[in-house]
């Protein structure tokens, strides 16, 4: 069974869900109150809460409560998790040899057991940077529109720096503002302003918000202001060669 889950298990649902997970690699996830107890580098004791804990095939063990990124308690890759049954109560256990450090949970109520015998061989692929992205829109100015010119990368005014200045097909000075994830409201107040400060000096400025997707509000506030946006996603690796930075001689 590739997935098996069990709402308010009995004892023996639950030593099952842990036998049968543990023995198949599978990743184990047990909503329960519960009690965790550390010896190891140090000592610590963590009393009765609900809490999320999570087995996976390689060892980790994480134990995570209602708030925070990351787990209160947690072993590394490597470790050894075992559970046994004392005094009528599930205790799972998870040991790391070296340094010898020991993480018990002691089951008091479960809510939820389950496994998931994953299958994802897939290794992480990380984007561009935002600086990829400049260097790329560089390189193919063509990404936003024909007939667009890249003129000068990191250019300072005013009130920040504005990634890439340009000016399009009928000479009208394009300020991009670049985002390497979802824009959102933020980035459009960014770009108001710097096209507000252009446009003190140099009249009609056109502004353009470039990521690969917008929040709704982001939407709705680019069109508020007359702003627009271009979907493009950060290159999945970084360039050899890299444009080189040029001035605005009339600007």
């Amino acid at each position: 069974m590739k997935v098996k889950s069990i709402e308010n298990p009995s004892q023996e649902d639950l030593l099952n869900i842990l036998s049968e997970g543990l023995s198949s690699e599978a990743i184990i996830t047990i909503f329960a109150h519960c009690r965790v107890h550390y010896d190891g580098r140090a000592k610590s004791e963590l009393g009765n809460g609900d809490r999320v804990i999570i087995i996976k095939p390689d060892g980790s063990f994480l134990i995570h409560q209602r708030e925070k990124r990351e787990p209160v308690n947690w072993q590394p890759p490597g470790s050894r998790v075992s559970f046994q049954v004392e005094e009528d109560r599930v205790r799972i256990i998870s040991v790391r040899r070296k340094p010898k450090e020991t993480l018990e949970v002691e089951l008091l109520k479960v809510y939820l057991a389950s496994y998931l015998q994953a299958e994802d061989s897939e290794e992480l692929t990380l984007m561009g940077s935002e600086a990829e992205m400049r260097d790329y829109i560089f390189e193919n100015p063509e990404v936003i529109e024909e007939g667009f010119k890249v003129l000068f990368k990191e250019k300072p005014i005013k009130h920040g720096i504005v990634d890439l200045l340009g000016r399009d097909k009928d000479g009208n000075l394009v300020v991009l503002e670049l985002k390497r994830r979802r824009a959102d409201l933020h980035a459009v107040s960014q770009l108001k302003r710097y096209v507000e400060d252009l446009k003190e000096e140099h009249g009609n400025v056109r502004g353009i918000l470039v990521a690969p997707s917008l929040t709704s509000g982001a939407k709705k506030l680019l069109e508020k202001e007359g702003l627009e946006f271009r979907r493009v996603k950060p290159p999945k690796r970084e360039k050899a060669q890299r444009g080189k930075q040029k001035t605005l001689d009339s600007f």
